[in-house]
């Protein structure tokens, strides 16, 4: 059996989280069609501005599955030390993306898709973030709720 860590106190569950969106490259992305079909699908993301932006083919279930009900939930992490993002999504086509967004995700990727049109790009924007590591950290685990970050 291993020792936990002690449980993180809310600032600190913060900074962590946004210290992992940040920093990190992959998230888990879970979406459903208009049918209720469930997709998950490994992203990039950036965290751009208070939203994550990622890219995938327009073809691809993620794009077409935003579509519709505009819903979507993230993973950032792994198991035992995960921040789950519930929030509301947008597709954006490459020319209708702000320069500072196109250029932060070329950056970050070095791989730009804003001239192709076979791509678009996701804007995820969180209405709820939970963020923990252990059991012990189940308790307080709501960072987020209604897109704000709780005090």
């Amino acid at each position: 059996m291993t020792k936990h860590e002690p449980a993180r106190g809310r600032e600190q569950r913060k900074q962590d989280a946004l210290d992992r969106l940040e920093q990190d490259e992959d998230a888990w992305v879970s979406t459903a069609s208009q049918d209720g079909v469930p997709t998950l699908v490994p992203l990039w993301f950036v965290w751009d501005r208070g939203t994550l932006l990622m890219a995938t083919r327009r073809t691809n279930p993620t794009a077409v599955n935003v579509t519709p009900a505009g819903q979507a939930r993230i993973a950032v992490g792994h198991t035992r030390d995960v921040v789950l993002i519930e929030a509301t999504a947008e597709v954006i086509e490459g020319a209708d993306l702000a320069p500072e967004s196109g250029d932060a995700f070329a950056a970050k990727f070095d791989w730009d898709l804003r001239n192709s049109p076979a791509w678009v790009y996701l804007r995820f924007t969180p209405t709820a973030i939970k963020a923990w590591r252990e059991a012990n950290e189940q308790t307080g685990r709501e960072l987020m709720a209604e897109g704000r970050w709780l005090d």
